[in-house]
Order: structure tokens, then sequence, then C-alpha cells
């Protein structure tokens, strides 16, 4: 394991009496808006300290301040005792801060190495030394991704893969205060596993770890300490023995959750997607089948790289089938591109929604639209106002979606709020098949209740629903059944009743169920 002082080789010793981080009274707005409102908070060396809250609750903001990516207004840090003033990226890197982002900050253009080292490149005679750089950063990928090259260009490496880079990229820095803002969003089961074992070396270590996650259960594993912010201000604080789930959702929403899945039980009648020979390009030698009934929740799980993004690409018609006979409703549809899919009643919720779900530039009412454009286009052409703003209104009403008005911009949004835009735009085109590719990765716990609330809903209407997930916790609790995904083949196939961690983790591994009949020979 490396040393992560910046300073010394030789393990630091760890002062826990003292904070190593104060922030007192910080205050932040926006053009008036009230981001944060006299914040207080104390990190120790040598802690994990959860900071946790639902969207908008001004974690992403205070976290920026300390990683000089934006000032308080009022309030002030203290690093070490002493007053500081963190004016920039280059100052909190300096003052051993160091912050891995939700959003990925990669340059798909260049090499893993270099993205590692991007802007702090090692020199030799003037010239930039390309091979400490590829010797470097294979140590910090050693860590995390093992089986990640220095040399690889990253726009090659999955989303959990680059995610996996900008771990290491942080790493490197050496940081004492390292803040990770929902470092496992995009990361396997196995793969997060792998990073708590890194932080608890860094803990070990005496690194300071901000960590931010809506993932309540690893915070429950994790943290020493917890923060709840709640409209901009502190809800409380939780001492290790206090750490529980649920008096921390009771600190973040300012209120119970007695039933956060809705289930209900589903009447199946009869097919209403049906899948045969499917082959992807990921995968052209495994040729998959599988239902999903009228009025259905299908989760398809498994690793990350399992090829199960690819399957819903391919459906939808985002990524070319080599084979594959797709029904819907009984009618054979050839589906050769995403209109095709449109046209059939499908409709899909990609895993990047600010990549591929929604134009960022945009405002809301625009977002909603799109999809309709063609379908509610009046004669000659000309685009139906009156269509795009009745489904707006309907969706931003429906979805609780918060804004100031449907003409804001959706990059101005929270990450709940703009999930919700990018399920809103389908709905609207009334789908009688929903994918969904990690629909709650990276929002908030109410957020997610209202996604779920959202899908039962759906179900009870008689739409067909085939997920993806990553979290455990959500496969089980919203799936009627579970379909599992190991390199491009389904493994097995789970009813309620036979769900389980364990179970679905052996098939994710490679098990194949003794009667499973999913894949053709």
């Amino acid at each position: 394991m490396p040393t992560f002082d910046s300073h010394s080789d030789s393990p630091k010793r760890i002062d826990a009496s003292q904070p190593l981080l104060e922030v007192r009274r910080v205050t932040k707005r926006y053009s008036g808006v009230r981001a944060l409102s006299n914040v207080d908070l104390a990190v120790r060396a040598g802690e994990v300290h959860a900071v946790i809250g639902e969207n908008g609750a001004g974690k992403s903001t205070l976290m920026k301040i300390l990683a000089g990516v934006a000032q308080p207004n009022s309030g002030g840090i203290h690093l070490d005792g002493k007053p500081v003033t963190i004016d920039s990226v280059y100052t909190a890197l300096d003052l051993g801060i160091s912050m891995i982002h939700q959003e990925l900050n990669l340059s798909d253009n260049l090499n893993v190495g270099a993205n590692i080292f991007l802007g702090r490149e090692p020199r030799k005679r003037g010239f930039i030394d390309f091979s400490r750089i590829t010797q470097e950063s294979q140590t910090y990928l050693d860590l995390i991704a093992p089986d990640v090259s220095p040399a690889t260009v990253v726009d090659q490496l999955t989303i959990g893969r680059q995610q996996m880079v900008e771990i290491a990229k942080a790493l490197s820095t050496k940081a004492r205060i390292l803040i990770m803002d929902e470092p496992t969003s995009s990361l396997s089961q196995l793969e997060a596993e792998q990073l708590f074992v890194v932080i608890r070396q860094l803990r070990e270590s005496g690194v300071a770890i901000l960590y931010i996650s809506h993932r309540l259960g690893e915070v429950r594993e994790l943290a020493d300490r917890v923060t709840v912010l709640r409209d901009g201000e502190i809800a409380g604080h939780l001492d290790r023995h206090e750490i529980e789930h649920d008096r921390m959702v009771q600190l973040m929403v300012g209120r119970d959750i007695a039933q956060f899945y809705a289930r209900k039980d589903h009447d199946v009648t009869e097919p209403l997607l049906t899948v045969t020979n499917l082959r992807t390009t990921a995968y052209p030698r495994h040729a998959i089948q599988f239902e999903v009934g009228k009025g259905e929740i299908v989760c398809l799980a498994g690793l990350v790289g399992a090829g199960r993004t690819e399957v819903l690409s391919g459906l939808f018609g985002v990524e070319p089938l080599l084979s594959g006979k797709i029904t819907v409703a009984g009618q054979l549809q050839n589906i050769a591109n995403s209109r095709d899919a449109i046209d059939a009643g499908m409709a899909l919720v990609p895993e990047d929604r600010k990549q591929h779900g929604l134009i960022l530039e945009m405002n809301i009412r625009h977002n909603i639209g799109v999809p309709g454009l063609a379908r509610h286009k009046r004669l000659g052409g000309f685009l139906n106002f009156a269509r795009e703003r009745q489904d707006s209104a309907r969706m931003t009403e429906d979805l609780k979606i918060k804004s100031t008005s449907d003409r804001q911009l959706t990059q101005h949004l929270s990450g709940g709020n703009q999930q919700k835009v990018v399920i809103g735009k389908w709905l609207a085109m009334q789908p009688r098949v929903l994918l969904l590719d990690e629909p709650t990765r990276g929002v908030d716990i109410g957020a997610k209740q209202e996604i779920y609330r959202l899908m039962e809903e759906l179900a009870q209407e008689g739409v067909a629903i085939l997920f993806v997930s990553s979290e455990m916790e959500e496969v089980l609790s919203m799936s009627d059944r579970v379909l599992v995904m190991h390199e491009g083949r389904i493994t097995g196939q789970l009813d309620r009743n036979e769900m389980s961690e364990e179970a679905v983790m052996q098939l994710a591994t490679g098990r194949t169920a003794p009667t499973a009949q999913t894949e053709t020979p």
C-alpha cells in the first residue's frame, strides 16, 4: 500500500483528538438562492466522515467549496487549526485536499496514465517523463483496478472502469483529505468492495475521507461519523453507534418513510416483450432469450461488463444487433434504429443521463418534448408547441420535478430531478415497454422512492418494465423476476421466492442454474 503523505514516506502519527479540517458557519448563495446556511463541519485525520442528504441539500456545494471550485459568501475554513483560503483547485491540492467528482472529469482521447497525471506530469530534462507516468500510474491502478492498463485510451473503458481511473487519479495526489462524491455509483459490487478495502487502508494511514453517498448501506458500513444536510443547513450529526438506516432517513427527509418499496403483487397474464436468439456485438457467441409480461417488473442483474447495457441498447436500436427477434404485444418488430423502437412502443432511460439522456443546454419543456417531435408535428412540419406545453406540465406535476418552472435549464437541476426529466420525456410517449438502465444511479433517497412508486404504478397499468441495476437491495426489492447475466449470457432466472443476495451473486459470477432455460445452444 503506497504512502499517501505528500511530505514523507514514513507513516504519520495520527492525532485524532483535534480536527484536521474545520468548516465554520459557511454560507453560500447563488443568484440570491441560499445553497448553504451557517454550516459547521469538523473532520479528523484517519476517519471516514459521511455527508448525506437529499439532492439539493447542499452536499455538492460544500464539497466544491472545500475543493476550491467555489468560494463561500461568508464563514471560514481551518486546516490544522489555522485559517486558510481555498481560492482554486490548485490551492486545494497544495493544501492536500483532493476530490473525486461524481460526474467523470476525464479526457477521453488520452490514455489512463496521462489522465492520472494530467496537469502534474513529472519531467526529466525538461520533457514529460512518460515511463515514470506509466510506472506510477500502475502502482495506483494495482490498488483499485489491476486489470486496467495505463496505456489504454479512456474512451475504450466502461463507465465503471472510468470511475476507477478517477479514484486512482485522486490517490496519486497523496491527499491528506480525500473527498469522494458518490464513488460507487458506477461500480459493480465487486469493484465497490475493492474500493472499500482501499478506503480502510487510507483511513489506517491517516487520510481523512469525506464520503458522499445516497447508498445508506455503504454509509453504515464505512462511516465513523455522519453529518446530515437538509435544505442547506445541518440537520444533525451521528456518531458511529448512532448510524442506523431509519435514523439517517429521518434526518435527511424530516419524516419517516414507512413504506420505501411500494410493492404489490402483479398478475402477469401474457408476455408483452418477447426476445429470442438475441446476439450483441459485445458478445456475439451468446444468443439469449427471455420474456417480460404485461405489468411485470424484471431485472437484468449482473456485474459490470456482463452485457446488460448492451442488451437494452440493442433492444432500443442504439447498438446494432447481430441477430434476434423482438416481439412487442404479439407483433414482430424490425428495429434498425431508435425511431423504430419508439414506434414499437418502447422507451429507454439510459445509464448516463447527462451524456445520453438529456440536452443540458435545453430547458425542461424542450427536453420532454424531444421524443414526440416527429409524432406530434402539425401539418407542414411545424412543431406542436401546445402539445409540448401540455406534456411538460403533466410530467412536471406527476413526477414532482422541483424547478422554478419548466423553462429552467436542465443543467441547473439536481441529479434526481434531471433523472425525472429523462423518465418524464419517455412517459409522455406512453410506452408499452419501458427499459431502465440504472434508474436510480446518483439520486437521493426521496427521489428513489418516487421512482420506485412510479415503476409500481406503471406496472399496475400494464407496462412491461425491464431494468438494469447494480444495487442489490433494489434488485431484490423491486423485481418480480431476476435474469442474471455473466459475460453476455443469462446464467439463470430467479422468481421472487428464490431471490437472495447469495443466489444472485452465484449466477453473476458464472455458475449456471441447473434449471435455467434462457439461452439457445
